[in-house]
């Protein structure tokens, strides 16, 4: 038996944010106080480290269930499968579906039963529930629809990772530029000669304040009285270069695959040149130099949109829509995401 993703989908908003419209914005630092250098110069620093150029935010009246349901109608229809035999759907996000001009969250009822709801699911056997693992959420449900799989509790599981992190950042803190919005979604099944997950790995760090790497609170700005997304940028490249490669190098091991077979890694668009160092390490770590290719990225145009950067990436290249990048029936890759909690998993799947 082989459990496979039998199909893929997408939801990338038409809006493009750009980097140059935020030169009119007013960056503070942690004390609330104005940068000494302007801002085309930060903004120029942010782009030379973090390779975003642009990024997408929804519309003001598309919410995070909407990106997700179209995502999922999309792999939905790729996989061919009848949706009245889903046994699972499972939504990875960190804020539900946040209403334009407001940050608060609406955690209730699941997205993923807004999902199902969209989908006019009629079978109450088709569970709906969602995931919270800061940014490896996708990866994480990936890895339960497996376990449900492989334990007989389910045939076929679709995992969406969707959010709108345009609606949780302060508008005063220069890290707003990275984040974005965006779905991406998968049909997990079980399968005779598709694809196969063929290992993967878990891990969570808390034990050195790692709690509070990622977290909400309050604005930079002492007018502002909302809490917003807060990354400690610094803390999160050095403990991504620390650990990361090891979990990446624990499931790789795992599943026996020589790690000259490697054709991809799928790796969580956070910050272009903290991903490039992660791989560097990972190969280092088998005393091989990262061969070239083996990283597809699309953070220059779709910024960090979370949960949904792995499947949307995966969807571009297994459908031919990323240049330079493709894949064949056979080729092993590798799944692979860091986050708040502060959480590590990596997937190893041979398509």
């Amino acid at each position: 038996m082989n459990i496979s993703i039998s199909g893929t989908g997408r939801a990338v908003p038409t809006s493009i944010k750009k980097n140059s419209d935020f030169l009119s914005h007013q960056f503070l630092d942690e004390k609330g106080e104005r940068f000494s250098n302007d801002n085309s110069e930060i903004i120029e620093k942010f782009s030379s480290i973090t390779g975003i150029e642009e990024r997408r935010y929804a519309p003001d009246e598309i919410n995070s269930s909407d990106l997700a349901t179209e995502a999922a109608i999309k792999a939905i229809a790729a996989s061919g499968e009848d949706q009245e035999t889903i046994d699972y759907i499972i939504v990875a996000h960190n804020f539900g579906d946040t209403p334009a001009g407001s940050c608060q969250s609406m955690a209730l009822p699941s997205i993923a039963s807004k999902v199902k709801t969209n989908l006019k699911i009629v079978n109450p056997n088709c569970v709906a529930y969602d995931l919270l693992f800061g940014c490896p959420g996708w990866v994480e449900g990936v890895i339960q629809a497996k376990a449900f799989i492989k334990a007989g509790m389910a045939n076929k599981c679709l995992v969406i990772g969707a959010e709108t992190l345009s609606r949780v950042v302060d508008p005063s803190d220069r890290d707003s530029m990275i984040f974005a919005d965006g779905a991406g979604a998968t049909m997990i099944k079980k399968t005779k000669d598709g694809g196969s997950i063929l290992s993967h790995k878990t891990v969570t760090y808390t034990s050195n304040n790692e709690i509070d790497i990622l977290n909400f609170e309050q604005s930079y700005d002492p007018a502002d009285e909302n809490k917003y997304i807060k990354m400690k940028g610094r803390k999160v490249y050095e403990f991504a270069l620390l650990h990361v490669p090891q979990a990446m190098k624990a499931c790789m091991e795992d599943s026996g695959v020589p790690i000259e077979n490697l054709k991809k890694i799928f790796i969580h668009q956070a910050n272009m040149k903290m991903d490039e160092a992660i791989v560097k390490r990972f190969y280092r770590l088998y005393r091989h130099t990262a061969p070239e290719n083996v990283l597809p990225m699309n953070i220059q145009t779709h910024g960090n949109s979370s949960v949904a950067t792995v499947p949307t990436l995966y969807d571009q290249v297994i459908n031919n829509d990323l240049e330079n990048h493709s894949l064949e029936k056979g080729d092993v890759v590798l799944f692979a995401s860091v986050g708040a909690g502060m959480n590590i998993n990596a997937i190893t799947y041979r398509v």
